[in-house]
Order: structure tokens, then C-alpha cells, then sequence
């Protein structure tokens, strides 16, 4: 089992910027890809930004450029460094794990709110 706790969120106004951090515990040698996914209301989760052991990321095309996902495999924790954040961007952000060798073991965070204000 794994335990995600994510932290970072809150209000902030178009422009501006946020880092949302997220922990693992628990059974960390499993740990493969971590990433972010976000859920807006009435919206479907959609992938944000997800990086690989070996440091490979893959972003979404709507943060390109803006977000930047980091990862310390030391601290068990990886980061969303979140700038000229837009009112679209406002959502929920979930931290996401996945099995280094059953990939389609996943775990989740509970997630933490951003909102961006026009």
C-alpha cells in the first residue's frame, strides 16, 4: 500500500503562482510513475503531468510551458511548480502513483483545491 498526501493548494489570482508537493509512504520501493491530474467540477480527471523514475515527463498541452513537475526520490515526494496560472486552471489536484511492476496498481491522493481567480 501506498500513502499520497498532497499540500500546496489554495486561492491565488490569474498570474500568479503555486507548488503543490505531494509525499509518498508506506510501500515506496513500489512506487514507478508519480504525477497530477486534475478534476474540475462537472469535468472529467484529466492527466496534468507525470514523471518516471528515470526523470521522463509527459505534460499535458494545456500547462506546457507553465507547469514544471519535479520529483525527489530521496524525500518520497514530488512536485507541480504551477505558474501564470489561469482561471481554467482552477480544479482539484490529485497526486497519482503507479506500480513500478503491476502498472495497473494506482493509488491516489485526496487531493487539494486550486482555485485561480480572474
Amino acid at each position: 500500500q501506498v500513502q499520497l498526501a498532497e499540500s500546496g493548494g489554495g486561492l491565488v489570482q490569474a498570474g500568479g503562482s503555486l507548488t503543490l508537493s505531494c509525499e509518498a509512504s508506506g510501500s515506496i520501493f513500489s512506487i514507478g510513475t508519480m504525477g497530477w491530474y486534475r478534476q474540475a467540477p462537472g469535468q472529467q480527471r484529466e492527466l496534468v503531468a507525470t514523471m518516471t523514475r528515470g526523470s521522463t515527463t509527459n505534460y499535458a498541452d494545456s500547462v506546457k510551458g507553465r507547469f514544471t513537475i519535479s520529483r525527489d526520490l530521496a524525500k518520497n515526494t514530488v512536485y507541480l511548480q504551477m505558474n501564470s496560472l489561469k482561471p481554467e486552471d482552477t480544479a482539484v489536484y490529485y497526486c497519482h502513483s503507479r506500480n513500478r511492476q503491476v502498472e495497473s496498481v494506482v493509488y491516489w491522493g485526496q487531493g487539494t483545491q486550486v482555485t485561480v481567480s480572474s
